[in-house]
């Protein structure tokens, strides 16, 4: 079972190469490029229009979102979703693989990938190792920015996959599932500063940084490593699981390393910390600074 997952979720580098060399790029297969950057640090659209996977459309994370919202990155309406990879040629019958080009391997990917299961989408995978292994094995990039025929996609919004703040506030209280945050541990515990942001944490969840499921390479460890990672942390794949962080991005990293795991049930807690800082009462804060200073 988790071998199928497996073959699913992630695609090689060179089961790709081998899909963009037979022509198979098209109405069945969609590749996305779901890079996001700090824009002082690096421009996404621009390196895509000057080098990408032969065939990839740009995903813009900044056009699919909920843009009235006050937190980065919350999902769009069903409509919104649909008519956006819509205009990027995916359907409901497509094969979509998504990809970043992050310097750590896989940042945004994941999210993209959780975005379209959220609503409803089967076919679905992560390039593994991302954009930058796939250019250090050698495979093919240009520049032509391809046009695909605009398709049809019919978004249904997967409410078991999302949580909101306040199921993330019941929680505190009932423990009913589990809370994993894929901050980096200082931003957990509250003794790093976060751009702004108080860090901390929320009570009860427990922290796995979304790097330790990564290779030194950037492509996912192995199913048996991410298992011993889930044990090691005391998390039951078995039980209902969330995932949170700081916008709703690399908890998705969580969903897929659990999705290969054979647990396709995970949700994401899409405003994460950015809204939990700004809406949750001083005691559903937990920080080590605050406890030190007092």
């Amino acid at each position: 079972m988790a071998s199928k997952v497996l073959g699913r979720a992630l695609v090689t580098a060179k089961w790709l190469s081998e899909a963009v060399r037979a022509g198979r790029v098209g109405t069945s297969l969609r590749v996305l490029d779901a890079s996001w950057y700090p824009p002082e640090n690096r421009n996404a659209r621009q390196e895509f229009k000057e080098r990408h996977i032969p065939g990839a459309s740009f995903f813009d994370i900044e056009e699919c979102r909920d843009q009235s919202s006050p937190y980065s990155f919350m999902l769009p309406s069903e409509s919104h979703f649909a008519d956006y990879v819509g205009r990027l040629g995916v359907s409901n019958d497509t094969h979509v693989v998504v990809y970043d080009g992050d310097e750590v391997g896989t940042f945004y990917a994941p999210r993209a990938w959780w975005m379209f299961r959220a609503f409803g989408h089967k076919e679905v995978s992560v390039l593994n190792g991302g954009f930058k292994n796939w250019v250090r094995e050698g495979h093919p990039v240009t520049a032509e920015v391809s046009q695909p025929t605009p398709a049809v996609f019919k978004a249904k919004l997967n409410t078991a996959l999302l949580k909101t703040f306040e199921e993330m506030m019941q929680n505190v209280g009932s423990l009913r599932f589990q809370v994993v945050d894929s901050r980096p541990e200082g931003l957990f515990r509250g003794t790093e500063l976060d751009q702004g942001l108080e860090s901390g944490h929320i009570p009860g969840a427990m922290n796995i940084p979304f790097h330790s499921f990564l290779t030194e390479t950037g492509h996912e460890k192995s199913i048996e490593e991410i298992q011993q990672i889930f044990r090691e942390k005391n998390v039951d794949l078995s039980k209902p699981l969330t995932a949170t962080c700081r916008k709703g991005v690399t908890a998705c990293h969580i969903a897929l390393a659990a999705y290969l795991c054979g647990k396709r049930d995970v949700a994401v807690y899409d405003g994460s910390w950015s809204e939990w800082s700004h809406r949750a009462p001083p005691r559903y804060k937990v920080s080590e600074l605050k406890r030190n200073k007092a």
